[in-house]
């Protein structure tokens, strides 16, 4: 594998709430795994592979642990498809 240099910008994920942290509910089995998983983007404290348990820092300057998941990541998220109906808001309908 190939070693990522300190300072890349990458993405680590860690769990939200560890098993043992979680509300007694029902059903038993989910309270087994992470109630959910947070992912975190910033610099790489120490040179790593993808996998491996990292500290990065953030851009705001915390510090947090996870697993090494992407270097160099960027957002694939969108709102959407244009509503042509809204580009006429707060213009009176006038274009």
């Amino acid at each position: 594998m190939t070693i990522i240099p300190k300072g890349t910008w990458v993405e680590v994920e860690r769990p939200l709430l560890s098993a043992n942290r979680r509300l007694p509910v029902r059903p038993v089995d989910p309270l087994r795994i992470p109630a959910n998983t947070v992912r975190v983007s910033g610099f790489l404290l120490e040179g790593a592979e993808l996998g491996q348990q990292v500290r990065i820092r953030t851009i705001t300057g915390k510090v947090h642990v996870g697993k090494l998941r992407i270097q160099s990541p960027s957002y694939g998220h969108s709102f959407g498809h244009t509503v042509p109906e809204l580009l006429r808001v707060d213009r009176g309908g006038l274009i």
